[in-house]
Order: structure tokens, then C-alpha cells, then sequence
């Protein structure tokens, strides 16, 4: 069974990147209040192996983080998500 958690914050990479491009780490806290960060790449992997799923809460509600393409680059997004991956972009940097 894969392991869920809620994403709550990201890292963004420096410089100037597609909004696609952006993202470098996701984080939360765990439920013992310890907090946690992975690689986006490392997320990716988690996923398309079935042995990770995440989450974010929009509006009250969760979202799937899914993985998507472009040019044929993976990275994250929510299924509720176009093309830029806005809900994990307005999350707030993590520590």
C-alpha cells in the first residue's frame, strides 16, 4: 500500500523557469509534527511506482498531485491543475 501525505509547502528553483519547471522539493509535516521534504524527482518516482500518493487541500477539499509532461519533462501538479501547477505554486515556501 503506498504512503499518503499532505503537501503544505514547496521549494522553488532559483532563476528564471517555466512555471512547469519551477518546483524542486515538497514538504509537510508529519502526523508526529516532525516535518518532511522530498526531491520533486523523488515524488515523481514514488508515484509512477504506486508507493507514494500526495495531496494538497484546496478549498477544503483534496486534490490528487499527480504526474504530468511537457517537452517531455516530468514534474507535479494537482488533477485539478491545467498546464501550470498553480495549486502547488501558491503553496508557501518550506523551511
Amino acid at each position: 500500500m503506498a504512503s499518503r501525505r499532505k503537501v503544505s509547502c514547496i521549494n522553488k528553483r532559483g532563476g528564471d523557469h517555466e512555471a512547469h519547471e519551477r518546483i524542486s522539493h515538497i514538504g509537510g509535516i508529519n502526523a508526529d509534527g516532525n516535518r518532511w521534504r522530498e526531491h520533486e524527482d523523488d515524488a515523481i518516482a514514488g508515484i509512477e511506482n504506486k508507493t507514494k500518493e500526495f495531496y494538497v487541500s484546496v478549498g477544503g477539499k483534496n486534490v490528487e498531485i499527480i504526474v504530468a509532461k511537457h517537452n517531455g519533462r516530468k514534474y507535479l501538479k494537482t488533477e485539478a491543475d491545467g498546464y501550470s501547477p498553480d495549486n502547488l505554486l501558491s503553496l508557501p515556501e518550506c523551511p
